[in-house]
Order: C-alpha cells, then sequence, then structure tokens
C-alpha cells in the first residue's frame, strides 16, 4: 500500500483531484488528507502536478491533482475516514458547475459529456477554472 499526505499550508482552499478519475475533495487551510493506493509495486504510485489559473488564484483557490498510476486509491482525513468526491465542495462552485454542465450538454455534437458525467479534464479541456 502506499499512501500520500496531501497538506494545505495557504490561507485558501486546496482543490485536491484524484486522476484518472476526476474526483474533488476541497482541504481548508492546515488540513490535511491521505491518498492511499492499494499498488504494492515497484512502479511510483503516484504523479502530482500542482495548477492554478489567474481566476482560481484571484478566488483564493489552488488546484494539486494526485494521478494514481497504479491500481485503486481512497482519500481519507486525518482520523481515517474515507472523504466522498465533492467532500468540502463550496456549494456555490456546486451551482457553477452544475449551471456550465447543463450549458454544456445542450450541445453534444462540439461539446461531447464524458460517460459518468463530466470530470477535471472535461473543464480545463474547454478553458474553464475551477471558479467558473
Amino acid at each position: 500500500m502506499a499512501i500520500m499526505d496531501v497538506h494545505n499550508d495557504s490561507a485558501g482552499l486546496l482543490v485536491l483531484w484524484l486522476e484518472p478519475w476526476g474526483e474533488d475533495r476541497w482541504l481548508k487551510p492546515g488540513e490535511t488528507f491521505h491518498v492511499r493506493s492499494d499498488y504494492d509495486g515497484a512502479d511510483a504510485p503516484f504523479t502530482v502536478d500542482r495548477f492554478e489559473d489567474d481566476d482560481d488564484r484571484a478566488a483564493g483557490i489552488a488546484n494539486i491533482a494526485v494521478c494514481v498510476n497504479e491500481g485503486s486509491a481512497e482519500v481519507t482525513d486525518s482520523t481515517g475516514t474515507r472523504l466522498e468526491s465533492g467532500h468540502q465542495r463550496p456549494e456555490e462552485i456546486t451551482r457553477k458547475w452544475s449551471a456550465l454542465r447543463q450549458q454544456m450538454s445542450g450541445d453534444t455534437a462540439s461539446n461531447p459529456m464524458p460517460e459518468g458525467g463530466p470530470k477535471r479534464s472535461f473543464y480545463v479541456d474547454r478553458g474553464h477554472s475551477v471558479t467558473d
């Protein structure tokens, strides 16, 4: 088993994206989440990518993507409680994403909706930020 700790040492929110599933968990300042993979091989279990854009930065939001290279994974808090996608996502962001999803689903020819709903890459590939 591989474990990676992700700590938010900023004054704003940190979005932890779990890839390749495009799941999001939101860390408040000072919080630490643990990404656990069942992979026990010789290759690196995770790849990390930190990114942000001007809109997210202005809103006090930073992003980190943890790509699970092999196997499955879960995210837990410091007490070991499993955290589902959307954990602590601000309601305003949920509303914006829902509206954007509805807007994009109306034009399925140029914006095909991925099976299971849009993931982080669906928005990023179309030039949207977390705060759009």
